[in-house]
């Protein structure tokens, strides 16, 4: 393994993620680079740990078998990539390209989100242009990971910047509405970055309206935001969310939603789980 990933370094670029040599600039470049980082082994674990079998969430989605942080640092030097190439990424039939192109996105957000440029004129173009992107092709964000890796990191963001909120809100609403389960998703994560920023009311939101979803995916995502409004100065309000929904929620969500509460008060929620509220 470490000699076949080792023969690709260099100096021409697209060859070796992290060689401080190299920049990724084309998505060409990424493709072929990512391409000859190609694993057999690593690639039929992943298939099966993502589901990729038929009738499953992933089925027919296709592998190259590289390592997150690997893709991570392909992504990270390649995030002054011009826009337009980005499609070249998204779309790829292979499911590591597309995480790195929806990596180099999160990059970009994050650069243009640094406080001195949250009022810039410029900089406020070019977050609106990369989520607009982001929206145009999150169908291809169809896997959990590609979803939770990207929507927090760039939708999140967008949504706690000072400008737009009812526009902002129908964009979430539209997502959260879609019979898509990856829209949907993408609605319910984005929510994580709202509630560190002290605006649990969004992951309050759309909890309330994914929390009987059918797909246990989708139950781990509203149990999850659901144990950040707790974690972050919210258990209140999570308490209020429990003590109407506890009782008939699904069993993921519940546990997700209470996994940092003391021992005492799981054991009290989980009891109500079947039981008629009065």
């Amino acid at each position: 393994m470490a000699n076949s990933r080792k023969k690709h370094a260099g100096s021409t670029p697209g060859q070796r993620p992290g060689n401080q040599n190299t920049v990724l600039m084309t998505a060409n470049d990424i493709i072929d680079g990512m391409t000859a980082l190609r694993d057999e082994a690593q690639r039929r674990v992943l298939m099966r740990f993502f589901k990729t079998g038929p009738g499953e969430y992933g089925e027919g989605d296709e592998f190259l078998g590289i390592r997150v942080p690997e893709t991570r640092l392909i992504a990270k030097d390649s995030k002054a990539m011009d826009l337009a190439e980005l499609p070249k990424l998204l779309t790829s039939r292979f499911h590591e390209i597309r995480l790195c192109g929806f990596l180099i996105l999160t990059y970009k957000m994050e650069r243009l989100c640094r406080p001195k440029l949250q009022h810039e004129a410029a900089a406020m173009e070019e977050r609106d242009a990369i989520v607009r992107l982001y929206l145009s092709y999150a169908d291809y964000a169809d896997n959990w990971d590609l979803v939770d890796l990207s929507a927090p990191k760039i939708i999140g963001p967008w949504l706690t910047l000072p400008s737009g909120l009812e526009e902002k809100e129908a964009v979430l609403d539209g997502l959260a509405g879609s019979p898509v389960l990856w829209r949907q998703r993408i609605a319910m994560v984005s929510t994580w970055k709202t509630t560190q920023q002290g605006h649990p009311e969004f992951a309050l939101r759309y909890a309330e309206r994914l929390v009987y979803h059918p797909h246990d995916l989708m139950h781990k995502a509203v149990g999850w935001m659901l144990r950040e409004v707790g974690k972050r100065g919210g258990k209140a309000l999570l308490e209020d969310f429990l003590g109407r929904h506890a009782a008939t929620m699904p069993r993921t969500a519940l546990r997700y939603a209470i996994e940092l509460l003391p021992e005492g008060e799981r054991k009290y929620w989980m009891g109500l789980k079947g039981r008629r509220q009065e």
